[in-house]
Parts: structure tokens; sequence; C-alpha cells
């Protein structure tokens, strides 16, 4: 085993690879245990199958506090590509926006030949709570949030990583990223605590997410107050109840 002195010297670009021969097979989901509770500021990955443990060393506080501004400007063309995108989408397939709850929209398309296309010059793909696109020409990539009402600003760690890694005009970065999820989630817990993001709830209960602080606010509809809207619509139904799958007019 390298010492932890010589793993924390590994640099950032580069992965270490740690290979256990069968007699040691035993002691490697310990050993990585133990590591991970040693290198702080590190990924480490034990491998469910094959004998490994992969060690990369993570973005830094420091280089994060020093691209704050970056980070932040990212985080606003974020959100106002993804905007401009949704409501483009929105047009081409003359859809009724329902602005309170987004997916209760888009959430039909997903049933049929409109989940997946194109708009201009961008691919589109309706998925999950999320719709992505995919600019043709230059391979940029965004994932809009569709359970926050008209807030398209939702930073995903993986997805905004995508983002800035694919967006020519962000080129060459100013801090490298390597571990797309790992290294976002670092990037957005240090940008929450220097108060440039914040958390948000969302039109789903028990879900929030991170937009950046500074920003024109938008109201959002707790899952409560689409309750009470939904039965309103719905009084001629037996069961008034708020349910999420009926509101989005799928069987469970």
């Amino acid at each position: 085993m390298p010492s932890l002195e010589r793993i924390k010297s590994i640099p950032r670009e580069r992965t270490l690879k740690l290979i256990f021969e069968n007699e040691l097979k035993s002691k490697r989901e310990k050993i990585g245990e133990n590591l991970k509770k040693e290198l702080l500021g590190f990924q480490v990955g034990i491998h469910t199958i094959q004998p490994e443990i992969y060690v990369a060393k993570l973005i830094t506080d420091e280089e994060i506090e020093s691209n704050q501004d970056f980070f932040e400007q990212c985080a606003k063309d974020y959100r106002q590509l993804g905007k401009e995108l949704l409501f483009k989408l929105v047009n081409k397939l003359n859809l009724k926006l329902n602005e309170d709850f987004p997916l209760g929209t888009f959430n039909i398309l997903k049933s049929g030949k409109k989940q997946i296309g194109k708009v201009e010059n961008w691919k589109y793909f309706v998925h999950g709570f999320h719709c992505g696109f995919e600019n043709i020409t230059t391979g940029q990539i965004i994932e809009v949030p569709l359970v926050f009402g008209l807030e398209f600003g939702d930073l995903d760690p993986y997805f905004f990583t995508k983002y800035i890694k694919s967006t020519p005009s962000y080129k060459p970065l100013p801090v490298d990223i390597y571990e797309d999820y790992a290294d976002g989630v670092r990037i957005i817990e240090k940008m929450i605590s220097l108060g440039k993001f914040e958390r948000i709830d969302s039109n789903i209960g028990n879900h929030y997410g991170i937009v950046v602080t500074d920003r024109e606010k938008v109201n959002i509809k707790s899952c409560e107050e689409l309750d009470e809207q939904y039965k309103k619509q719905n009084r001629q139904m037996k069961n008034s109840k708020f349910n999420i799958w009926k509101y989005l007019e799928l069987k469970k």
C-alpha cells in the first residue's frame, strides 16, 4: 500500500488505482472504508466486483473560492439558457405550460413521439424531472428542471459540471474539473457556504434544489399549495386528496 502522504501528493488530473491480489481481496472493503475516513477532499471508490479501489483528488475549497465569481456567472447563464430553451420548446410544440408545475405539462410527452426531438439547433429529451438539451453544433448540454415552477436554474452537481465543461465560451476553464459529480458536489456546497448559492423547495415534497442567490426570485408553489389547487379543480372526484400521479396524468 502507498502511504497516505504519497496518495495525497497525487495531482488532480490523475486517478490512483489500487489492485488487490486474490489473498487480499477480503481486506479491500475495510481498507477502502479507512481511506475514506483518512482522505478528506478525495473520492474513494470501492469497486463492487473487481478487486480494485480508485482514489482521486477533488477540487479544493481554495480553488472554488478563488473562482467563485466564475461559478456564480455559470449558474446565472445556466438559469437564463434553460429558461430560453424551455420556452422555445413550448412554443414549437404549441403546449399550454402549467406555470405552477411544468412537469405536469411535459410529463404527457413521455408516452408519445414528442419525448425526443429537435428545436432549432438543439436536440431535446424529456425524462424524469428534467428536459435535457444538447446543441447539435457545439455539443453544449444543459438539463432544465421541471419541478420548481418557473424557476429553471436548479443546479444538480453532475448536470452543472457537464454544462460548464461543454460550454465553448468558458474554455479554457479557469480551474479544471475532473470528477463531474464529486467535484460538482464540492463546488455547490462551497458556493452555498459563501452565500453565492442557496437552497429552494420544489413542487415535490421532500425535494429541494440549489440556485444562484443573486437572481430575480420566482414564487414556487409547494406540494400543499398544489394540493389545494388540485382539490378546487376536481371537486367532483370522490377522493380529493392530492395524488401526484393523478396530477401528472399517470397511473400508479
